[in-house]
């Protein structure tokens, strides 16, 4: 170790950093100084400590909570290696939603609000075979993914024949804890082997067409509520979604998703 010691300032230059980041990141305990001087306070830093600021400010750059950056200057590293990587993949979750809002912002400013039509219907009843899956609002879309390949695998087994499209049931109030459902309507919804069996009501609906990333379909829930309360009539669960155009088909701009909700008059 070098026997010099650096003042507060000139380590702030050689770090490229300002004295208020030195002190700040003292007082949040990720870099003290080598040496406080008892009756001045001046800080005190050495030539090895440059390495660990400059990691702290590269960092703090990548908008790393402080707190992490802690863990990852004092870990192992293997253990050091972990914690970033859980930070990259926080980051790519966090991109994907903004790409997603930037989709959906490009879509409005092209074709306006609501920019969907909506129109009522009525819906057979329909007998589905479903897998369930319970998660977050941020976890739907992996979710479905995943119930999509146990519900073909497990028809798959069965060797019984699914009238397409697939279906995905959904509450009308999403929560931390969402129960979905995707299903398929086969001749014989009762008694399949490792899949439940639900009924869906027929009656009259409200639905409208989404074509596009399934990112995108806010867009189109917001248009087809808003039509429903409008029009004085109360929404019922569960809300159906119906595959007509899925991504093994097709691009993610022609995706082709028709929305349905049930409805019943306002009699309140």
């Amino acid at each position: 170790m070098h026997d010099e010691l650096l003042t507060i300032g000139r380590f702030a230059r050689l770090c490229r950093l300002s004295v208020k980041q030195l002190r700040h990141y003292d007082d949040m305990r990720l870099l003290a100084p080598a040496r406080v001087d008892a009756g001045s306070g001046y800080r005190y830093y050495t030539p090895e400590q440059v390495r660990d600021a400059l990691t702290i400010a590269l960092l703090r750059e990548m908008d790393l909570p402080l707190s992490v950056i802690a863990q990852a200057l004092t870990a192992e590293p293997e253990h050091r290696a972990g914690i970033l990587r859980a930070e990259r993949d926080r980051l790519a979750e966090r991109i994907s939603r903004d790409q997603a809002r930037l989709g959906m912002l490009e879509r409005l400013a092209d074709d306006g609000l609501p920019g969907y039509e909506v129109t009522l219907s009525r819906e057979p009843e329909r007998r589905l075979v479903v897998v369930r899956a319970v998660c977050t609002p941020a976890e739907i879309g992996d979710k479905v993914e995943q119930c999509v390949g146990r519900l073909l695998t497990g028809l798959g087994m069965t060797g019984i024949a699914w009238e397409p499209p697939l279906w995905g049931l959904y509450p009308l109030d999403l929560t931390e804890q969402t129960e979905i459902a995707v299903g398929a309507q086969t001749p014989h919804a009762e008694g399949t082997p490792g899949l439940e069996s639900e009924e869906l009501s027929g009656g009259l609906v409200a639905e409208t067409m989404h074509i596009g990333p399934y990112t995108q379909l806010p867009l189109a829930y917001n248009a087809l509520f808003a039509a429903v309360h409008e029009r004085g009539l109360r929404p019922q669960a569960p809300a159906r979604e119906a595959y007509l155009v899925g991504p093994a088909e097709a691009p993610q701009e022609e995706l082709m998703t028709r929305l349905i909700i049930p409805v019943e008059e306002n009699t309140a």
